[in-house]
């Protein structure tokens, strides 16, 4: 082997092998380590629809700044079985070195033989060959083997001593390895540490969804496993008995959207989780949260479609079917987080805006944003108490009564006197069903009215770049970092960037940023330009050109800055 690696800030490493090697373990265990190291740190997952077999691959990025983006150039490669060389080659130069079993590989490329699987029986089951490869990885990056082998022994406390000693006897082999392959290659790093950043967190999007969720009092949430979405599910299983949240994994989605307003109806606070062909079979009941008059939160994390689609790939394909979903008029919310702090907002947020105006608000996200981890020094603090807006009800109480702003009080059964009456069909103001037709004008209008009040609550986009900008970058949701790490890459370059966490209903302030503009540019993960297509909509604001992605996977530093 004589390649050398001479890595300057930002170092880019992927483990790949099939689904079922535990290459999932890997990314936790050498996230966790890296950042208690002191090191930024960010990892995204690119896996296939299947349980055994395939190629999945786990991208780790160090640096020397924080950082939270795919870039496509890969400085180390940790292959695990024979098919992961051939799909990452792409991705490789000369400059790649590869570290691997040769005799399980069974290829011609030059790497550092290491032969996990031999070590790894030696200590008693193959399994330990994934603790190997972190305890080689943290010593070919030089950090010290008190680390790793601290981490390994707090990491599987609960497994007993002997679990503990196996594991610690693996990552101390991995070690002594990469020390050894370390210095014999002469490959050197020169990734500044931050003492501060062992004491940050390192979380996902499903984690941020699900905190938001929890810090705007969501106390049940109803759902149907559907990638990439599930994970949300899964955290707020884990953490129902700490917070006192009611999980119920439905029987379909068209189940979990009903018992969502069913307990918005009754006095909860729910949040249904599910994908774009889940949100399709939960279009009636937005349409009836709509009529009705219910706050309804709904967690939409998008993946490639149409139908089935690329189940555990990431797209930004299902904007308008959010915009549209449901029959009828009726004001909605919908906010696209693009990193972890705004996933936890957003969240909060349709919480607070779902309950105040009684309005379905969806959040936007998807599968690179929920399964990407990277570090952040703490989550946005959350100081107001989460307001009762449910009155105790008087005799003669009005559900859909006529007021000033569109609002109506809001009761619920057996709380006060008065009988809370809702029905999807038309109603008047006491619920009851009507087919009069001023009495339907009545109450489109009030319901139309919330939407101009909704304006007021608007999470202005953020502006990033040269105030003598000449080019105007404009991305939303997932985007954000890989537009912002490009764009600060270009020296001088004369670019802003528009970064849209809220999607609807828009500010009109927007029409300023075009106005200083000489050239518009949308950065959209999905092949029409949904969200170009809605400013232009919405105020005749058009672009010059668009930087699309639509193969299912995400953009990467490489290809924004090469064509913006």
């Amino acid at each position: 082997m004589d390649k050398k690696l001479k890595q300057r800030d930002d170092l880019s490493i992927v483990i790949a092998g099939e689904a079922g090697q535990g290459i999932e373990t890997i990314e936790i265990i050498l996230t966790k380590l890296l950042k208690r190291a002191g090191y930024n740190v960010f990892a995204a997952k690119e896996y296939m629809s299947r349980v055994r077999g395939g190629t999945n691959s786990i991208g780790i990025r160090i640096s020397s700044r924080p950082v939270a983006c795919f870039v496509n150039r890969i400085d180390i490669v940790f292959p695990l079985d024979k098919k992961a060389i051939m799909r990452l080659k792409p991705r490789m130069t000369e400059k790649t070195i590869i570290v691997g079993d040769k005799k399980a590989l069974a290829t011609d490329e030059k790497i550092i033989d290491i032969p996990f699987l031999d070590l790894a029986e030696s200590i008693g089951n193959p399994i330990f060959a994934n603790i190997i490869a972190v305890g080689f990885a943290i010593g070919l990056l030089d950090i010290g083997q008190d680390v790793l082998l601290l981490f390994l022994s707090e990491y599987f406390s609960k497994k007993g001593k002997e679990i503990i000693d196996q594991n610690v006897r693996a990552g101390q082999i991995g070690w002594d390895l990469g020390q050894e392959k370390q210095k014999s290659l002469d490959i050197s790093f020169e990734i500044k540490k931050d003492i501060s950043v062992a004491n940050e967190f390192i979380i996902n999007g499903h984690q941020a969804i699900s905190l938001g969720a929890i810090a705007g009092g969501c106390n049940f949430i109803p759902s149907y496993p559907m990638s990439p979405s599930t994970g949300v599910l899964t955290f707020m299983a884990q953490q129902g008995e700490n917070f006192g949240i009611v999980v119920e994994q439905a029987e379909d989605e068209i189940s979990a959207i009903n018992m969502g307003l069913g307990s918005w109806y009754a006095g909860g606070r729910s949040m249904v989780t599910t994908s774009g062909g889940g949100f399709a079979l939960m279009t009636e009941g937005i349409s009836l949260a709509g009529c009705i008059e219910s706050p309804m939160v709904i967690h939409l994390a998008q993946r490639p479609g149409p139908a089935t689609g690329l189940p555990t790939r990431t797209e930004q394909g299902d904007l308008e079917l959010a915009l549209y979903a449901g029959h009828g008029e009726f004001p909605r919310v919908i906010y696209a987080p693009g990193n972890i702090q705004d996933a936890f907002l957003c969240a909060y947020k349709a919480f607070e805006l779902a309950d105040k105006y009684q309005v379905p608000v969806i959040i936007l996200t998807d599968q690179l944003l929920l399964d990407s981890y990277y570090n952040i020094s703490g989550l946005p603090i959350i100081t107001e108490e989460i307001k009762n807006l449910i009155i105790k009800t008087q005799a003669g109480y009005k559900r859909y009564q006529i007021t000033e702003n569109g609002i109506s009080d809001r009761g619920i059964p057996g709380y006060g006197e008065g009988f809370v009456c809702v029905d999807s069909d038309e109603h008047d103001e006491g619920g009851y069903i009507t087919e009069d037709f001023d009495t339907r004008i009545a109450m489109v209008d009030k319901r139309l009215k919330k939407g101009e009040l909704l304006k007021q609550e608007i999470l202005e986009p953020e502006f990033y770049g040269d105030q003598d900008y000449e080019k105007l970058v404009v991305g939303w949701g997932s985007t954000n970092h890989v537009i912002l790490e490009a764009m600060r890459s270009k020296e001088n370059n004369g670019i802003g960037y528009l970064y849209f966490k809220q999607i609807y209903p828009l500010s009109e302030k927007i029409e300023e940023y075009w106005k200083r503009s000489k050239e518009v540019i949308f950065v959209e993960n999905n092949a029409t330009g949904q969200f170009e297509k809605l400013i232009r909509r919405e105020f005749g604001l058009s672009a010059n050109r668009h930087i699309r992605k639509y193969n299912g996977l995400p953009f990467s530093v490489e290809e924004v800055f090469e064509q913006l």
